[in-house]
């Protein structure tokens, strides 16, 4: 499936689409507070992360942390380009705009 991508970027390929669910609200129930998007927290719906459909990114102080899916989730999804976290994008387009941006970020323009 992802065989041309190195691993850290077929990781964050599996993240990424976890992390489209979330939003999407397409996930299993234990993931369900994982992704908050800045735009749903009271005196935040006027930040520019809000409109770039940002999620907020939990605080954590060790290594060990920012590998959990509560905080690499929000950090993958946030590295995206804009396009691919517009509401407006379905599922299939977003895997095929996804893994052209990660053939592209490692790989440059071929």
């Amino acid at each position: 499936m992802l065989h041309w991508l190195p691993v850290p970027q077929q990781i964050q390929f599996k993240i990424a689409i976890s992390a489209f669910d979330c939003v999407r609200e397409h996930c299993p129930a234990y993931f369900n507070n994982v992704c908050n998007p800045v735009a749903g927290v009271s005196g935040r719906t006027h930040l520019r992360s809000a409109e770039h459909h940002d999620i907020l990114v939990p605080s954590t102080r060790k290594q060990l942390g920012r590998r959990s899916f509560h905080v690499a989730a929000p950090a993958v999804w946030n590295a995206l380009p804009s396009h691919l976290r517009s509401p407006s994008i379905s599922r299939g387009q977003f895997r095929a705009g996804l893994k052209t941006h990660l053939f592209t970020q490692t790989y440059g323009h071929l």
